[in-house]
């Protein structure tokens, strides 16, 4: 089977580079889906964290939209509780208004980011305690659909532009949670493997076995995104994957104002056997190795956990990580001739 396969960019800043250079670089990589065939392109909202370089997947999605033919853009994800429904469908059916057909609203429950800084973008003590996301995705469907109940006071709202509806809404998750809310709610569902890779299996196959039809979804729409580190060879991907833990120790400790190693620094770089432990805890883990150990293991996971898209990410900021890492993946799923083959060419 062969499965539409697509790129979540985290615009990570390398060692040694700045901002500016980093949002640079994911234009080059955004180009270079395009013409490999890659099917969507999405960004994250991240906050507070010194080694990523955007905060606003929306800004992305529009400045890369604009240097790019095929690919679908979209946010993996915005943050539902960092912001109104209301700002959040305006800016996305203006986006669809913008770029017709290309669009994709990803939408996360997660702040993204640490308490504090949760707590400085939503601006209350009620807003941080608040457990009411499903009530927030209503809320959003509702300015869509116009179909707030008579007596409800945005009744009287009118999303704009008014004549545009709003893109392809996805649920994004890493717990059975999400998976419930989309199956219930007859929305498409990408489960975050790079996060939580142990419970993708249980949460793909419960949204497709609870999936109830809707208008926007006939039928369960899935997806699994996953994060590989792919190497010039199978030792050289095992010494790549050193970055990636030293990085994730980082993360997990609090070390948010520190960029990514480089390969030499993680090369050096002695693990406490607390920090060992921690590593070996997380579920946040990466598909390791050349890319035929790669690639095949890819396309078992999409197999077992039943889904209809891929989507790769990668913790690695070097350019020439990421670019083996676009290429070689694109040349193994044969993107490329099945992009020309839909185009007639």
């Amino acid at each position: 089977m062969t499965y539409p396969v697509s790129i979540l960019d985290l615009t990570p800043i390398p060692a040694g580079a700045s901002s500016a250079a980093a949002l640079a670089m994911t234009g080059e990589l955004a180009r270079l889906a395009d013409r490999l065939g890659y099917h969507r392109y999405w960004f994250a909202e991240h906050h507070n964290t010194r080694s990523l370089a955007s905060a606003a997947p929306e800004i992305m999605i529009a400045h890369i939209a604009a240097q790019t033919e095929h690919l679908r853009l979209g946010s993996g994800g915005v943050m539902l509780p960092n912001h109104s429904p209301l700002k959040i469908i305006e800016t996305f059916r203006l986006l669809e208004a913008l770029h017709p057909g290309r669009i994709d609203l990803g939408l996360g429950r997660a702040p993204g980011t640490d308490g504090i800084t949760a707590f400085a973008m939503r601006r209350s003590r009620e807003a941080m305690t608040a457990d009411d996301y499903p009530e927030q995705l209503a809320e959003l469907i509702a300015y869509d659909d116009e179909s707030f109940p008579g007596d409800h006071p945005f009744r009287a709202i009118k999303a704009i532009p008014f004549d545009v509806k709003m893109p392809p809404l996805w649920l994004l998750g890493s717990s059975p949670f999400s998976a419930e809310l989309a199956a219930g709610a007859g929305l498409a569902y990408a489960f975050a493997g790079h996060i939580n890779g142990a419970g993708a299996m249980s949460a793909l196959r419960s949204y497709r076995a609870s999936f109830v039809p809707s208008d926007r979804y006939p039928v369960p729409r899935s997806m699994l995104a996953v994060s590989v580190t792919v190497g010039e060879t199978a030792a050289h991907a095992e010494q790549l994957n050193q970055i990636n833990k030293l990085m994730l120790v980082r993360l997990r400790t609090g070390q948010t104002d520190r960029l990514y190693p480089t390969l030499d620094e993680a090369m050096a770089y002695t693990f406490s056997p607390a920090e060992q432990q921690l590593i070996d805890a997380m579920p946040m883990r990466s598909i390791v190795g050349d890319i035929e150990t790669v690639h095949a293991r890819l396309l078992d996971l999409a197999a077992e956990a039943e889904v209809d898209e891929l989507m790769v990410t990668t913790f690695l900021a070097d350019k020439a990580d990421r670019v083996r890492t676009i290429t070689s993946l694109a040349a193994a799923f044969g993107l490329l001739n099945r992009s020309l083959m839909s185009a007639g060419v």
